[in-house]
């Protein structure tokens, strides 16, 4: 090897963990079986977390913006999760405990609050913020 290559791929690698104090993040924890999560960011200082006990639960989590927070917990099986976030410094979490939940929490614009809990079986729900300042909060039990 050339002390050229061996250069080049010592900076590519250290720049890859090297990231800037601002840099979005992602952490996912999940145990089970057939769980999933997945989702975008775009800007800078964006944090997503996702946790995940049971089977085939599904999270979602896309960022649009700077500063945005989303947060999916889950137990149980065949439970949904989504978060849509356009814009700056907007909040969104949802934590789902049974089976067969659906939340879809959207925000677009700055500064907002949304977060739920569902437990038991078959619960849905979907909040939709525009503009800054919104505050929702859920909580649902379902029989």
């Amino acid at each position: 090897m050339s002390r050229k290559f061996i250069l080049a791929a010592t900076v590519a690698i250290v720049s890859a963990f090297s990231a800037p104090a601002m840099a979005n993040d992602v952490f996912i924890d999940q145990y089970g079986f057939g769980n999933s999560a997945g989702g975008g960011q775009v800007g800078i200082g964006n944090s997503v977390g996702v946790f995940q006990d049971g089977i085939f639960n599904n999270a979602i989590a896309e960022q649009f913006g700077n500063g945005n927070v989303a947060a999916h917990g889950q137990s149980g099986v065949n439970n949904n999760a989504e978060s849509y976030q356009l814009g700056n410094g907007n909040s969104a979490g949802v934590g789902q405990f049974g089976a067969n939940h659906n939340a879809i929490l959207s925000q677009d614009g700055n500064g907002n609050i949304a977060a739920g809990v569902q437990v038991g079986n078959n619960c849905n729900a979907g909040v939709t913020q525009t503009g800054g300042g919104n505050v929702a909060a859920f909580v649902q039990t379902c029989p």
